[in-house]
């Protein structure tokens, strides 16, 4: 007799409680409408979404402002493709340039030029009050380290998902 095999729908379903529902709904809350308030004074202020902030952003930080589009496109969370169109988009603006990778021919490197850095400049303290008028300047230092601690155990932190594989 061939057994049935097990559904979503034939399992039994582990309804949340008030305590678990508030926290998923509010970690829901969070990763839908903080993004939002942290691009909206990007834009206004400097033209950019909070995806390109992330892209100048990461490759402001790399040694020599270099970057394989690869590891860019999973620091920043998006696609190959779209990081792709957005560093064309600033290749015609002067703000990068891209070149095949000079140890490893298979790979692209993303390059931070001079106007994109005095862009990411310019960009950074804007971020940076966005985050804390949404976020940071709302909670306390446990608030912090809870938020800390909890990403860390989602593994949602680029740090956590680069060694999982």
């Amino acid at each position: 007799m061939a057994e049935t095999p097990r559904t979503a729908a034939s399992e039994q379903v582990r309804w949340l409680d008030p305590a678990e529902k508030d926290a998923w709904t509010g970690l829901v809350s969070l990763v839908y409408l903080l993004p939002p308030r942290l691009e909206g004074p990007l834009h206004a202020e400097c033209g950019i979404t909070l995806f390109e902030y992330l892209v100048l952003s990461h490759v402001s930080e790399a040694p020599g402002r270099r970057l394989r589009m690869s590891e860019l496109a999973f620091l920043a969370n998006g696609s190959l493709s779209r990081l792709s169109n957005v560093v064309k988009r600033f290749e015609q603006r002067g703000w990068m340039e891209r070149s095949p990778d000079p140890e490893d021919g298979r790979y692209t490197i993303a390059m931070l030029t001079e106007a994109g850095y005095e862009l990411v400049q310019a960009a950074a303290p804007v971020h940076v009050r966005a985050v804390r008028e949404a976020a940071l300047d709302r909670l306390d230092a446990d608030d912090h380290a809870a938020l800390a601690r909890i990403a860390e155990k989602l593994r949602v932190r680029p740090v956590d998902l680069a060694g999982s594989d």
